[in-house]
């Protein structure tokens, strides 16, 4: 049982929307595991579910489809080859990475790995080989955040690392928007696995942060999870339910799988109580 405490737009939206369908069969609000949550079908704009959706958070790795988009847009050759340099290691909280320092990888691959894999080192050298520089492209990724409309997030790295970068689930569903329209990304976010080739003819072997795209049960267009400590358990997508496209926020949740039952909650909740084909 979902959605106890829920907006008055909820209600509305459910008292417009349901077939003759009681509110009583809803979950509870205290079953989902996320402190901050959004879920709006993108065609219509309707809300299908929304927790503190208003409040600004730290988002971790999500921080890394800004990146993406600044990346996809800028017009840089996506086969360029980058370098990873001492400037790309983690001294703020000493992440882990299996790009070695003097790895050579095209933009695609540090894209890929930064989205797939939410790989620390490919984001921050995807922002340190922008024309300008670093300090240029966290300026790129503010103004594109303003551009969409994201009033209440602010970036200060292309990874995520920094309790800085903020933003709330609604603003979080316009950057979902932007970033749906470009194929690269949408590909990028949902590979299962992805295998770079190193200059000593060596291979490593990368895997999607999020099970669920792995899954058949689900058919998910944009996908990108989030962790440190001050953000909690994050995850962000754009999946199709009844054939429409469904953007889900879930920011802080609590317990090792919890924000991926969050999702199936919410999914399975909206496949039996809400009627998406009557949404304009």
């Amino acid at each position: 049982m979902l959605l106890k405490s829920i907006s008055t737009r909820f209600y509305t939206f459910l008292g417009a929307c349901l077939l003759g369908l009681s509110l009583g069969t809803a979950a509870q609000a205290d079953d989902m595991r996320s402190e901050a949550v959004f879920v709006q079908d993108l065609d219509s704009a309707s809300v299908l579910y929304d927790k503190n959706s208003e409040e600004v958070r730290p988002i971790a790795s999500i921080t890394k489809l800004m990146t993406a988009l600044v990346v996809a847009e800028s017009g840089l050759p996506l086969q360029q080859m980058l370098s990873v340099s001492d400037a790309d290691i983690d001294r703020l909280r000493n992440s882990r990475s299996r790009l070695a320092v003097g790895t050579r990888l095209s933009r695609a691959d540090m894209l890929h790995l930064a989205l797939m894999s939410s790989e620390n080192r490919a984001a921050h050298a995807l922002g340190r080989h922008y024309p300008g520089g670093l300090q240029a492209f966290v300026r790129a990724m503010n103004d594109k955040a303003r551009a969409l409309g994201m009033r209440h997030s602010q970036f200060v790295d292309p990874t995520g690392l920094s309790a800085d970068n903020v933003s709330t689930p609604r603003d979080l569903v316009k950057l979902l928007r932007a970033v749906n329209r470009h194929p690269v990304i949408q590909r990028y976010t949902v590979s299962t696995n992805h295998n770079v080739k190193l200059k000593n003819g060596h291979y490593l072997v990368y895997h999607n942060t999020n099970r669920l795209v792995k899954s058949n049960d689900w058919d998910i267009n944009i996908s990108k999870t989030g962790f440190i400590n001050e953000a909690g358990l994050c995850l962000v997508m754009v999946t199709r339910i009844d054939n429409r496209e469904v953007a889900m926020v879930f920011l802080n949740s609590q317990g090792r799988y919890s924000r991926i039952g969050d999702a199936v909650r919410v999914r399975n909740y909206v496949e039996k109580h809400v009627n998406l084909a009557m949404l304009k």
